[in-house]
């Protein structure tokens, strides 16, 4: 096999395609002080109000909202019927700064760090460190755009923050 053949170049896209990671980050100002902030960000009541598609929550095991609790979380996907059922492993929770888990689906794992600071007296920036280690056929998704997931990642923190400065 000669280097730069089509035989050559298909086992590169294919290796490439076996290790499929992505990492990136994403951040937002809050127009709200840190403490409103975080009350708005752990009320599991408010995730209907900022990720669109939220069904339910339904607590697994653990001590609910604490390091080791598992959660199943059913989203509607788009405008169609089909339906997206994911658990959630609480990693970390030291809020008022940080909260992190590990969100899983068929072949799709992501670790999600949340990171919040107070910039100024009302205003609060959110961090958020993702990272995507994908399997199947979401190996080809996560390789073809995988700019489409930091969209949509940003997206999400855009919502948290146009309901967080709605609220008093």
């Amino acid at each position: 096999m000669e280097p730069g053949s089509f035989t050559g170049k298909c086992g590169i896209l294919i290796k490439h395609l076996t290790n499929i990671d992505m990492k990136y980050s994403n951040e937002v100002i809050i127009d709200q002080p840190l403490n409103k902030v975080i009350e708005l960000f752990d009320n599991p009541e408010n995730l209907s109000k900022w990720q669109p598609g939220f069904i339910s929550m339904e607590h697994l095991s653990g001590s609910p909202g604490q390091p080791g609790a598992k959660s199943r979380l059913i989203y509607r996907m788009g405008k169609g019927r089909r339906q997206i059922e994911m658990t959630e492993t609480i990693t970390r929770r030291d809020l008022s700064h940080e909260f992190h888990g590990i969100y899983e689906t068929k072949n799709v794992s992501n670790i999600q760090k949340n990171f919040f600071t107070e910039v100024t007296p009302g205003k609060t920036k959110w961090v958020s460190e993702s990272e995507f280690k994908l399997s199947g056929m979401m190996k080809f998704f996560g390789w073809l755009m995988p700019g489409a997931f930091k969209k949509q990642s940003q997206k999400y923190l855009d919502m948290f923050k146009e309901f967080a400065e709605k609220e008093v």
